[in-house]
């Protein structure tokens, strides 16, 4: 019989790249490994309201609280009340579901303080794993209550060495602390989603795009003031910008006052980012933090020129560096358009070589050798 993994990630927004981890997650383990079967926890309905196409493979097990839908969403004061919300409704459901099924491991990606706190309330069989996603801002609260539950978690698992490394100088866990790359590609699907031709209407091919929910963390609006200053020597540079989110119509005024509606076209949240990618340029990335992001694997995958900044923590450490893309100064208008003019002017043989660069790195990134990894972390090999 094989040993149960839970995965614990409740959610309001399903565009959030978290959600695509634990269900590749998920499916990479169920479709590949004799060792495990993994089992996603339907906290409050947030699943069970996802259309998925590829549920063959997964499994859900539901703490039958059904409430996704009355949530407040969308805000950053609506979605903390949301939280503590999904903290109390669960709190006893969950401790109830691990004790009744006795999983093997669970990995919690979001809202990890629900169960951090019941582990060391309660004593459970089952072995807990805290699962890193992004780049970890480390405030007091959080900072704390990794500390104090530190000695119920058995392993530490960050997408990126860097922040492996930035975890083990804060002493906070113990040394069981491993780089475990997202589960992202699934190969076999990328060409039908890449040659996909019902692209928008809107969107202009072979130029720059940019991809992300329309949030602080993305930084579009680093781009719009990088771009208004381009424009003057490149007048007829188009750049999409897709994704979604509560900055849209902050941007969408950015982009009129600055003048450049006819040059930046937001096309809002896309399901396949491939065919886009596929028809575009240069990619660019301007976070303020990344480790080191989907669409970063994406569109390296699809043989794209990229540039990003160099936040923390993954971007820089895909990019080997520079080998494998331009890199810009975090936050910097003037970084960021130096960046670009020379995107524009480098020529084949330069390109070339940067794509190969970042395209040797994608193979961490695939679904098929996601599984190989989480085995070996869980059953303690080097």
């Amino acid at each position: 019989m094989k040993k149960k993994i839970f995965f614990w990630g409740p959610f309001l927004d399903n565009k959030v790249a978290t959600v695509k981890a634990i269900k590749n997650s998920v499916y990479s383990i169920n479709n590949y490994s004799k060792i495990f079967e993994g089992y996603i926890i339907d906290a409050v309905g947030e699943w069970s309201n996802l259309n998925l196409k590829d549920k063959k493979k997964l499994n859900f097990i539901s703490t039958k609280i059904n409430i996704i839908e009355k949530l407040p969403k969308f805000s950053f004061l609506k979605s903390r009340l949301s939280y503590w919300i999904i903290f109390f409704r669960c709190f006893f459901p969950l401790k109830n579901l691990i004790k009744k099924e006795k999983p093997e491991y669970i990995i919690i990606h979001l809202i990890v303080s629900l169960p951090l706190i019941l582990f060391i309330l309660f004593n459970f069989n089952t072995k807990l794993c805290l699962r890193i996603s992004g780049f970890p801002k480390l405030n007091f609260f959080r900072k704390l209550l990794w500390k104090i539950s530190s000695n119920k978690i058995c392993k530490v698992m960050c997408p990126t060495n860097a922040t492996v490394e930035y975890l083990k100088s804060k002493k906070i866990f113990k040394d069981d602390i491993f780089c475990l790359e997202d589960p992202v590609l699934q190969i076999r699907t990328i060409p039908q989603k890449k040659f996909d031709k019902s692209l928008d209407p809107k969107f202009v091919k072979n130029s720059i795009i940019l991809i992300g929910r329309l949030t602080k963390q993305k930084n579009f609006e680093l781009f719009i003031n990088a771009f208004s200053k381009i424009v003057k020597k490149y007048p007829k540079l188009k750049a999409n910008i897709l994704g979604d989110g509560e900055l849209k119509e902050d941007l969408k005024k950015l982009i009129d006052i600055i003048g450049l509606s006819k040059n930046i076209i937001l096309l809002g949240h896309k399901e396949n980012v491939f065919k886009y990618l596929f028809n575009s340029k240069i990619f660019i990335l301007t976070s303020l933090w990344e480790d080191p992001g989907f669409v970063l694997v994406e569109a390296a995958t699809l043989n794209r020129l990229i540039i990003s900044s160099n936040c923390k923590n993954g971007p820089e450490e895909f990019l080997n560096h520079g080998k494998g893309g331009l890199i810009f100064e975090s936050n910097s208008v003037n970084s960021l358009v130096n960046s670009i003019e020379i995107a524009l002017k480098l020529n084949q043989t330069n390109i070339h070589e940067m794509i190969l660069w970042s395209k040797k790195k994608t193979k961490k990134y695939l679904i098929y050798n996601h599984y190989k990894k989480i085995e070996k972390i869980l059953n303690n090999e080097n």
